[in-house]
């Protein structure tokens, strides 16, 4: 059975330990060697192998991403039920909170290394991760959602789809884009606004998705992070004001929002409310959980949600493998799917297939070496690769709308050809 997550009680004391004292060892070994792992491989035993997350789980605005990690538990609990990684069991310590906070994403990074001992973080999830340096240095193999540059680039630190916010030379995913042209006919005079929150993570976003929709053909019309980050707007008309002046003094043909539900939610019946009949998009809002209260189910209605995985709706065995696995880790309950659920399990399923690879002799050398020459294709997300997910996105994924109180598949799952990022 997999161990709860820990409270944090540790002294002072005990955080402030050098790194080398609990840092991983560094004698090399290849992928496949034979023989148990050196007992200095922090986080690693003969019968075991330790690992802990980082989600946000409670933050200031209500926003949770609690379900990743029911996921991630999920994917360890079938893996351990099938005999573990040669033989290891995955001793899945749980998610800690890091309330959407840069300061608690540090101490969480540090209690999981240092007084936990972890090999690995697996889920990380969140907006903010400022305990991406510490694990880097350290050589903890971490793995989360790649919305972060924390994701592109260091080389123990994994996007599960990939990095989706690379620096220039790497490439966009270009799914969402290239999804909503489908929707509206095609980009070919067709314009988009694109609205983000005022932090670090929605300036890089309006950069990025700024240049994918006008290299798909579209008029970017407006493209700002002006929304405050720590609280959402009671008052959305001059947001709605400058959006549906943008176009030359007309409406886009399509508002796009890089944000949070609380905000998708308040911008978007704004936005109704003016009478504005083009398309709502986000990368946010799938989630039936959404769907218990009139007012967010009449916002959010019509709304064309983006997934970088299989629809839940998919008849892909894989898929009806990861409902099986939910339904199992939340104690035979049928429970309702969230990607939150996706994001945890895919951080969890890649670091297993990578772990798996590196052999029966686990060191962070062995499973770094392991990572470099990593692949494999048909997984929810699409055809995985590394170090190539490392600068790249997998470049797959869907949409789907929430239409009468349900999610429909508006654009099938499949891949695109990424573009440079300039």
């Amino acid at each position: 059975m997999l161990r709860p997550i820990r409270t944090l009680a540790a002294a002072a004391a005990a955080v402030a330990l050098v790194s080398a004292c609990n840092s991983a060892s560094t004698n090399g070994t290849s992928p496949g060697d034979s023989g148990d792992a050196p007992a200095t491989t922090r986080g690693v035993t003969a019968d075991s192998i330790k690992v802990g997350g980082i989600v946000s789980m409670t933050t200031a605005s209500g926003y949770s991403k609690k379900d990743t990690d029911l996921g991630a538990r999920a994917r360890y609990l079938r893996a351990n039920a099938e005999g573990g990684v040669h033989g290891r069991r995955i001793e899945y310590l749980g998610a800690e909170d890091d309330g959407q906070d840069p300061a608690k994403n540090m101490a969480a990074a540090r209690k999981l290394v240092q007084q936990d001992k972890v090999f690995a973080v697996s889920p990380m999830s969140s907006v903010t991760f400022s305990g991406a340096d510490f694990l880097e240095q350290e050589k903890v193999p971490t793995f989360g959602w790649g919305t972060l540059p924390a994701f592109c680039g260091p080389r123990h630190i994994y996007g599960f789809n990939g990095c989706l916010v690379p620096s220039p030379g790497g490439t966009l995913n270009q799914t969402w884009p290239e999804g909503i042209a489908r929707i509206l006919g095609g980009a070919r005079d067709k314009s988009v606004a694109v609205i983000a929150n005022d932090s670090d993570a929605g300036k890089f976003g309006i950069r990025t998705f700024q240049q994918g929709f006008a290299s798909a053909g579209f008029k970017v019309s407006y493209a700002k992070a002006s929304v405050p980050g720590t609280a959402v707007p009671s008052d959305w008309s001059a947001y709605v004001k400058e959006i549906l002046s943008s176009n030359d003094g007309k409406a886009p043909d399509a508002v796009v929002s890089v944000m949070q539900t609380p905000n998708n939610i308040g911008l978007f019946t704004a936005l109704k409310r003016s009478g504005y009949q083009g398309l709502l998009s986000d990368p946010t809002d799938y989630d039936p959980g959404l769907l218990a209260q009139d007012a967010t189910r009449q916002a959010l209605d019509g709304v064309h949600v983006l997934l970088q995985f299989q629809p839940f709706e998919s008849d892909d065995p894989k898929m009806a493998q990861f409902k099986a696995d939910i339904k199992a880790a939340a104690g035979g309950k049928e429970v309702p799917l969230n990607m939150h659920m996706l994001t945890g399990y895919m951080s969890a399923d890649l670091f297993l297939s990578i772990a798996q690879k590196a052999g029966k002799n686990l060191t962070v050398e062995s499973f770094q070496t392991a990572a470099q020459s990593f692949s494999d294709t048909g997984t929810l997300v699409g055809d995985r690769a590394l170090p190539k997910g490392q600068k790249d996105s997998f470049g797959c994924g869907a949409l789907v709308r929430l239409k009468n109180g349900a999610y429909e598949v508006s654009v099938p799952f499949r891949c695109y050809e990424p573009i440079p990022f300039k």
